[in-house]
C-alpha cells in the first residue's frame, strides 16, 4: 500500500508550464488573427461609423 513517489520540483514545473500553456492558448485565441482579418475589421468599423455620421443631423451655431 505504498504510494507513488513524485517528485515536487517536477511537478511544480509540470503545473507552471501547463498554466502558461492555458494562458498562452487564451491569447491565441484572443489576439491571434491575422493581418487580413484586422484590415477587414477595420474596414467594417469604418464604414459602420461613416454611416452612422452620415445620418447626423448638425446643430445651428
Amino acid at each position: 500500500m505504498a504510494a507513488d513517489v513524485i517528485n515536487l520540483r517536477q511537478a511544480r514545473k509540470q503545473k507552471a508550464r501547463a498554466e502558461k500553456e492555458q494562458s498562452a492558448a487564451e491569447n491565441r485565441a484572443q489576439f491571434g488573427r491575422a493581418k487580413h482579418e484586422k484590415a477587414v475589421t477595420r474596414a467594417l468599423k469604418a464604414k459602420v461609423e461613416k454611416a452612422l455620421d452620415q445620418g447626423k443631423l448638425e446643430k445651428p451655431e
